[in-house]
Order: structure tokens, then sequence, then C-alpha cells
């Protein structure tokens, strides 16, 4: 039996160090390799240093410029490695840097007082393999999120997106046995952790993901149209706004083919239509997906209904999710979907395919109306069902903001303490018995 964590803790750990490989909480969320992990580690990072617990979060350096110690906010420091190129590199070329990763994170800790961290948090798999080598050198507990599972991926691949390779599934393997305690971000994702990789229940605990309650809300009355007129966009528009890594996996592709199959059965609607990308291309510059769905929009016709902006800060998403009819999320897989949860907090009703986490963030029918499979036509369907209903759309936005407001870091963070000290009074036992 999995269990879920709902107690508040009675103390947390004085200093953790946090893992993060492959991506760095500096860089801008919706572009690379930056997503929901990034968000995750800041905002975790942030709400445990206002609880008095010191958080180090190692990451690679990518440029030579960027400092190799950056507070990121009082009681959170950020310590980029060198460790390969200054450069992007795909998660493929990763797994070749772990080790020179490693072998700086343990210098770092031996620079320092012995005992320095109580406890290593690692993020992703390729942060787990370090993180399993530190818990045995430093002797405290390893916390392990996934964030997302190879095997889950590939059995859900979009066209277009490449299969996870072996050696992935053989480290997920590695780093689920290695892990004192494994996160997971909902009840689905923890089954996969003990039916797809074996995983020891007792070590698995859920704890939901969140989001900043005081950026993303609805707003006074007027915060839509405010919201639109900033954004350009005319009161009775019906905007449809698609967020994230523009890639295979995230189905930007799907919500184009719908848009294109919304006008064809109703043509009256291309005059108020707007459909909005925000976001940038997945991983290193040659993989550039946003330019792919400029030519996808071309061929469809949609020119003068496509908006294609840039990743932004998320005080300004949050004005995107506002200003929107309806967050789009057709993503093939997901572990939680936190671009549905922040839109949800806006109160804006969320069209979000069936699969993964979205089914736990989106409450079908209450917050947003879940789709199963990807086939533009049927997407195109439900979205015309819901444009043409405004009373509907209002009781899905009220649904919206009180399912979302469940859903704050604080609980996250409150959660995730517990899980540590578990840990912490665990690996204490086995060294006092």
């Amino acid at each position: 039996m999995v269990t879920t964590v709902s107690t508040a803790p009675k103390r947390v750990p004085r200093r953790i160090a946090t893992l993060s490989v492959h991506t760095s909480p500096l860089d801008q969320p919706g572009t690379g390799d930056a997503g929901g992990l990034n968000v995750y580690v800041v905002e975790v990072a942030r709400r445990l240093a206002e609880l008095g617990t010191e958080v180090e979060i190692f990451t690679r350096a990518v440029c030579r410029d960027t400092p190799p110690l950056a507070e990121l906010v009082p009681g959170v420091l950020v310590r980029s490695v060198v460790a390969g190129p200054f450069e992007e590199l795909d998660k493929t070329e990763l797994p070749g840097q772990v080790c020179q990763f490693t072998l700086e994170v343990l210098r770092a800790e031996a620079a320092a007082e012995p005992g320095k961290y109580d406890l290593v948090h690692a993020h992703y798999w390729l942060s787990g393999k370090v993180g399993a080598i530190a818990k045995e050198r430093w002797g405290v507990p390893l916390v392990q999120s996934m964030h997302t599972l190879g095997k889950v991926k590939n059995s859900a691949l979009a066209v277009g997106d490449a299969a996870e390779p072996d050696d992935r599934i053989r480290g997920e393997h590695e780093v689920v046995a290695a892990a004192d305690r494994l996160i997971a971000n909902t009840v689905e994702e923890a089954c996969q952790l003990t039916e797809l990789y074996g995983a020891d229940p007792a070590k698995v605990r859920t704890v939901n993901p969140g989001a900043d309650l005081s950026v993303f809300r609805a707003g006074p009355p007027d915060a839509r149209r405010a919201a639109r007129q900033r954004l350009g966009f005319a009161p009775d528009d019906v905007v449809l706004v698609f967020a994230g890594r523009v890639q295979p996996l995230k189905g930007p592709d799907v919500v184009l083919k719908a848009a294109a199959r919304l006008i064809d059965a109703d043509p009256e609607l291309a005059k108020s239509l707007k459909v909005v990308l925000v976001g940038g291309p997945s991983g290193r510059a040659e993989r550039a997906d946003p330019d792919r769905m400029r030519e996808l929009a071309t061929a469809l016709g949609l020119d003068d209904v496509v908006r294609f902006e840039p990743p932004c800060p998320q005080h300004e998403l949050a004005e995107w999710y506002r200003a929107a009819t309806l967050v789009l999320t057709p993503s093939h897989s997901e572990s939680f979907g936190l671009v549905a949860l922040e839109a949800q907090a806006c109160g804006t009703p969320v069209v979000a395919a069936s699969v993964g986490g979205l089914r736990t963030v989106v409450r079908d029918g209450y917050s947003g109306v879940l789709v199963d499979g990807h086939d533009p036509a049927e997407w195109a369907r439900v979205i015309r069902n819901l444009v043409r209903a405004p009373r509907r759309l209002r009781a899905l936005s009220a649904g919206a903001l009180r399912h979302a407001s469940g859903f704050g870091w604080s609980a996250t963070v409150d959660r995730l303490a517990t899980v540590y000290t578990g840990a912490m009074d665990e690996a204490a036992a086995r060294v006092g018995a």
C-alpha cells in the first residue's frame, strides 16, 4: 500500500543538498529543458528557507559567465558545477557528465565542516545517480523525485518523439532501489513506481506539487477584461492558450489542428478565434519546434489566428491565463501538469488530455474537461461545445478556482518536510541499532 502524507511536520532538516543536474533553477521555464521541475525546485527551496532550512542547489554550469555560487533568495544558494562543456547539452549527452558532476559535488561538501547536509533531495533520474553516491559518502538519506519516468513516456510517444534509451531505464531502476524515500506527484505515479520499477511501497510518498496562489489568481472582477486589453484581444474574442515547452510530448500540434477543425465547422468563428502558444523550443536549437509549429500554422491557414509568444516570468504568464477563454494541455504524458493547475488558479477552465497527473490536476466536468486521446476532431468538438456555452464556462471557472485552491506550495512543503523528517529518523535509528 502506498502512503499519502498529510500530517504537518514537527521539525525540518538544518540544511539540504538539492540536486538538479540537467536544468538550472536560474533558467526561464518554458524553454530548453526548463519546465515544471525548475518551478518545483525553486518554490520548494524558497519555502523551506522560510521555515529555517538552508538549501543548496547543485546544477550544471552551461555558461562561463555564470557565477559558481549565487543566492536565489536568503537561505537558498545555487552552485553551478563545471561538468562538461559550457553549453546546453541534450539529455542524451548528459549521462557522460554525471561522474564529473558527482566529483564536484563531493568536493564542495569536503571543503566544508563535517556533517554539512542532513539530507539529499535529487530531481530527475540523472540527479538520482549523483544522489545515490552522495548518500553513501555523507551518510545521509536520499529523497528522490523522478518527475518523469522513461517507461511511462515510452508507452505514450507522440509522433516525432524519440523513445527514451535503455540506459535511462536501467538508471531509473538503480535510483529507485537506492532512494530512502521516493516522492510521487500523484497516486498514479506512486503506482507506476511500484508496478513498473519494483519500488518498495513503504518508501513511496505521494506529495502533490502546487502553484503560487499569490501570483496565479483570478484578481478583481475586471481582471480578465484588463488582461485582454493589455495583450491586444477584444472582449469577445475566443482565446485558446497553450503554455510550455513546444515539443511533440506536449502536443502543440493538436492545438493547431483542432483550431483548424473549429474554423472548418464554424467559419464565423475565424473572426474571433485567437490561438496563442507561449513557450520556446525544447532542448538545443536544432530542435526548434516553434518553427515547425509556424510551418504547420501556415499549412492550416491559421497565420491570422495564431500568435507565438516567448517564455515569460510567472506574473506575465498569469496574465495570459487570465485572458484565455480556455487553456489547452494536450500532453501525451504528464507526471503532474503545473500549467493546468496555474491556469485554474487564475479562474480559467482547462481542456486537458486524460493522461497521468492531469487526471489529478483537472477535475473533469468541474474545473475543466478531460479528453481521451489526441484526435483534433474530438478536441475541436469539446472546445466548440464549451465556447458556445457561456453558462457552463462560468461554472467551470468557479470550479477551477475552488479546485486549485487546494494546491498551494506551502502545503506541498509541509508534506515534504514530514517526508524529510521520517527519512532522517529512520536513518538515525539504523545507525543507533
